[in-house]
């Protein structure tokens, strides 16, 4: 990604605006941030060496130096968006406008809908496509800004499409600018070869692909949609111990339909994250802020389904940590829109700017486990790096729904510059 001996320097940004730390920022502290007027930053071989003013520039030497100038510019970490299911084939356009004429659920799936829709159509995708249309989707990803992304598999349900899935993930981690965190999500539902006996599936998940996961290294987390008709909390448990057991992290799809103690056992579990959340309970958010589990909410899907929003207001107030993530997928929430998300947590979340863009950098980079090294501008972290077109961060939630990142940094190296895309434009 990055060649030896480079070195970046940005200098005489309108602000450099960042969270600092290594693990999320809780309540009261994602308002927190630091601002510096007449920024500069510099970083050598991929990382941040040093963050001040302009005027306090140490001495550089100029070989292999590259130079921002970020006059009028808003300098903030990369997006972590820390929830995706990014790697699928196939889409559901006619099930987007059956659900929002009020067909029913069950409805959708008895018409050939629902999840076992992209199901069989991953299943029918060869590897060397499934890498290409999720390469195209992270090069969008990208572009607004997303310097790292958590990809789910769970579009298999069977052996060679999830592990598929999986090494798909790795293969674009090596390749492509965006970082790839891959999550092993075999247990996002009951295939239909064994409705009725979900149990044994569990065990399959447990004996046969949990342990080909792990032996592969192709998964870092693990999983569960933990919900009342897929994966009950006793099925859940017993699939995170497992993956637990095998050196895998743990996240869970919790509470989204019903309130289900999904929230409860991420905190039970030690997981890393708990997801969606929309019915989660007091005590439940509660337990996660005790803990230290991440809360990440998906507000495109609500707004996608017409669901009320998550509590992330009152997350934060009663000290928990939020982060804000997409739920990109073909289903439920065909988006992967930072400007539209962004907007939701500012207009319908309430959030702050700083709570936004805590929850968007540091707090998803600790959804992750990777905030000892993104999230954050500062010595000893990633040069990982989105300078904006307008002066301050607020002009995120501000400019309502639009774009507005002007260039993207990964590892220390320009990866997207937009000011030289338009065609027919001067350079």
């Amino acid at each position: 990604m990055h060649s030896e001996g480079s070195i970046l320097l940005i200098k005489h940004a309108a602000e450099i605006v960042t969270s600092t730390g290594t693990t999320a920022r809780k309540g009261t502290g994602m308002n927190r941030l630091e601002r510096i007027t007449d920024g500069a930053l510099l970083a050598k071989d991929g990382m941040i060496e040093w963050v001040g003013t302009t005027a306090d520039l140490p001495e550089i030497s100029h070989e292999n130096l590259t130079i921002i100038d970020a006059t009028g510019c808003s300098v903030i970490p990369g997006f972590v968006d820390s929830h995706t299911h990014f790697v699928f084939g196939g889409y559901r356009p006619e099930e987007f406008f059956w659900r929002l004429s009020g067909t029913p659920y069950l409805e959708i799936l008895e018409r050939g809908g629902g999840i076992l829709n992209t199901v069989k159509a991953t299943q029918s995708m060869g590897y060397e496509a499934m890498v290409e249309t999720a390469s195209r989707r992270l090069d969008d990803m990208l572009a607004m800004g997303v310097t790292t992304v958590e990809g789910k598999s769970g579009y298999g349900l069977d052996f060679d499409t999830e592990l598929m899935q999986l090494k798909a993930m790795g293969n674009l981690n090596t390749d492509h600018a965006v970082e790839v965190v891959p999550t092993f999500m075999g247990a996002h539902a009951v295939p239909p070869e064994y409705r009725g006996r979900e149990d044994d599936y569990v065990t399959f998940i447990v004996e046969s692909l949990l342990p080909a996961v792990a032996e592969q290294s192709i998964a870092e987390f693990c999983d569960v949609f933990c919900e009342k008709g897929v994966f009950s909390v006793d099925q859940t448990r017993k699939i995170l111990q497992a993956a637990g057991g095998l050196g895998l992290k743990r996240k869970i799809h919790a509470d989204e339909i019903v309130s289900f103690g999904g929230a409860e056992l991420a905190a039970e579990l030690g997981a890393v994250s708990a997801d969606h959340l929309l019915q989660a309970s007091d005590k439940g958010i509660a337990d996660m802020a005790a803990r230290g589990v991440v809360a990440t909410v998906l507000p495109i899907t609500a707004f996608c389904l017409r669901e009320k929003y998550a509590r992330a207001r009152w997350i934060i107030d009663n000290g928990g940590a939020l982060a804000l993530a997409t739920d990109y997928n073909p289903g439920s929430c065909f988006s992967h829109s930072i400007p539209m998300l962004i907007a939701l947590a500012a207009i319908q979340l309430t959030l702050s700017p700083a709570e936004i863009l805590t929850a968007l950098t540091l707090n998803g980079a600790a959804a992750v486990g990777r905030a000892d090294r993104i999230g954050t501008l500062e010595p000893g972290k990633q040069a990982d790096i989105v300078i904006l077109k307008y002066p301050s961060y607020s002009f995120l939630s501000y400019h309502a729904g639009m774009d507005i990142v002007d260039r993207v940094i990964k590892k220390g190296q320009v990866v997207v510059d937009k000011r030289y895309s338009n065609l027919g434009g001067n350079k």
